[in-house]
């Protein structure tokens, strides 16, 4: 018998342009989507379409190559710098993917993208840093929730003047990008295989029986875990049936493991390891370090650098040691952008020594650079893409890191999500071309009755992005109540939001169970990656066949052919 597989192509009905680009350039592309609903989205018929607010010069200019940019100068009344703006006509129950390339004139500005939704509401569209002398991409977007006259513009942090160029704004119908999304998660995350039955002279089996039985999704996916999974089995049930991959919430961090300086207790985490390990469940490594100052564990505050610098030292090669080999990932130096811990204390490339020392240590984890407000929050300016983007080179261009295995590392505590700029921002940071998962999905505040809804429409978004390679949670059980979101009560029965998990692990494990060959020996599954038990059965035989095999990407590259012996 042989299986033989190879991917079948699905035709994408709504088009969506994952087009970006995290470098500054001497000049910015065309504008996507032609402009979509902008008008004069390139500047080539002057300012016609735009208008220019009160307090603001602005014109049209030419760059040597030709290229036409709106200029708009810095008013003097103490606002911040705007551009021109354009008034839009929007429609409720649309995503608007938005795209544009910004210059200041001078240094560097954070910039952002504004929009004036049809209730007056001010809404935050995306941010970047831009640079006096090349072009940076923006992108982002807003959804509306009515109809009406809207508007959008730029805004600066800075007394600069704004350019702007290659403006584009296409609107999706809530149908629309949730069909691209479905396409979009088809394609990346299943594969149709061709199942040949022959026998050992090659001849086929007509109307042999296969039946497939996943064993393991290829998507990881789970939820942060605490120390009472030890002792409630139910807890332990309710875990280990549903998710392929933990973090544990607390119990590896510096602060659990060495609360007194040189009295260092991995108890409870090597118990919460075996427990994974006996169900198969992979572990991500959370964390070596935490570079906020309110993070840290008493008595290293007021260390001075020498002692610091040993402590941390210390720190790395007793974590890191213990469980190199063990988990599939460490969050080396959680919360880099926020926090400078580290970097005020032991200079601007403490971060860089830290990613080079574990990578010394564990060369098969991957390392991530794990960060909050990337994602969720356009108004977050300490983490904006560009900035995450910027931080991540710095760490892989210190001498010695070029390469080490890097990843992105997303938190994704949400309150109410702004999915085209959680798609844009996506689309910004696969350039990096390293890894990219959301590690800490929650959605608050708690007890909101929209969570349930909104979680749903986060871990779609991701799944269905192509670029996004696992999801962890943020749910983690306590008796005394979760940090902000529960998926079940205290007698492990789900709540609505536990239900919405529940329903889509069971969309991304669905698959056919079974089928009949056809008179040459052959029938076609479109199977979610994973690894299976495929089990061929026929007269001719005298037991049934029995393979295991993985379905993945690399799969579908080239026919593969699958002896199995009987």
């Amino acid at each position: 018998l042989c299986i033989s597989l190879f991917e079948g192509w699905m035709v994408q009905s709504v088009p969506y342009d994952y087009t970006a680009s995290i470098k500054c350039l001497s000049s910015p592309i065309r504008a996507l989507y032609k402009g979509g609903i902008i008008e004069n989205s390139e500047f080539n018929s002057g300012l016609t379409g735009w208008s220019v607010p009160w307090g603001v010069t602005a014109n049209v200019s030419s760059s040597p190559s030709g290229n036409n940019f709106a200029l708009a100068s810095a008013s003097n009344n103490g606002q911040p710098s705007r551009s021109v703006y354009q008034k839009i006509q929007m429609e409720t129950a649309h995503h608007y993917s938005l795209s544009a390339w910004l210059q200041v004139s001078s240094g560097t500005a954070v910039v952002r993208a504004v929009f004036k939704d049809p209730n007056g509401a001010f809404i935050a569209g995306g941010a970047t840093v831009a640079r006096s002398g090349c072009w940076s991409m923006l992108k982002g977007g807003m959804t509306a929730f009515a109809s009406g006259p809207g508007e959008l513009f730029f805004e600066a942090d800075g007394r600069v003047d704004i350019w702007v160029d290659s403006v584009s704004l296409q609107p999706f119908s809530f149908p629309e990008w949730e069909e691209h999304r479905r396409l979009s998660a088809g394609k990346a995350r299943r594969s149709v295989v061709k199942v040949v039955a022959r026998a050992a002279d090659g001849v086929p089996l007509p109307n042999a029986n296969v039946s497939v039985k996943l064993l393991r999704p290829g998507f990881p996916f789970g939820n942060a875990m605490t120390k009472e999974i030890l002792d409630i089995p139910a807890y332990e049930q309710w875990f280990a049936s549903r998710f392929t991959v933990a973090s544990f919430e607390n119990e590896m961090k510096w602060y659990s493991t060495e609360w007194m300086e040189n009295h260092e207790d991995y108890t409870v985490a090597d118990a919460m390891l075996r427990l994974a390990q006996k169900h198969g469940i992979a572990v991500r490594g959370h964390n070596v370090l935490w570079d906020t100052n309110d993070t840290q564990v008493s008595w290293v505050k007021p260390l001075d650098a020498q002692r610091l610098k040993a402590a941390l030292q210390k720190r790395i090669s007793s974590v890191v040691s213990r469980y190199a080999g063990k988990v599939i990932a460490w969050d080396v130096v959680n919360e880099n952008l926020h926090g400078q811990f580290f970097e005020s204390r032991l200079g601007r490339n403490a971060s860089s020594e830290v990613y080079q020392r574990v990578a010394r240590i564990d060369r098969t984890a991957r390392l991530f650079m794990n960060e909050f407000g990337t994602l969720e929050e356009p108004l977050d300016a300490a983490a904006i893409s560009s900035k995450y983007v910027a931080k991540l080179k710095q760490i892989r261009s210190y001498p010695g890191n070029r390469g080490i295995k890097l990843a992105v590392g997303l938190e994704s505590h949400f309150g109410t999500p702004n999915i085209p700029y959680m798609r844009a921002t996506l689309d910004m940071l696969a350039q990096l071309r390293v890894p990219i998962w959301l590690t800490e999905v929650d959605v608050g505040p708690k007890g909101a009755p929209y969570v349930p809804v909104y979680l749903e429409e986060v871990l779609r978004e991701g799944y269905g992005h192509p670029n996004v390679e696992g999801m962890v949670m943020w749910a983690a059980w306590h008796a005394q109540g979760c940090w902000v979101m529960c998926l079940t009560d205290n007698n492990f029965n789900n709540l609505p939001a536990g239900d919405r998990v529940d329903k889509l692990i069971a969309e991304w494990r669905a698959h056919p169970e079974g089928a009949t060959m056809d008179a040459n020996g052959v029938t076609e599954l479109d199977l979610v990656h994973g690894e299976y038990n495929f089990t061929v059965t026929h007269p001719s035989l005298g037991s049934p066949a029995v393979r295991t095999l993985t379905v993945d990407a690399s799969s579908s590259a080239v026919e593969h052919t699958i002896d199995i012996k009987v």
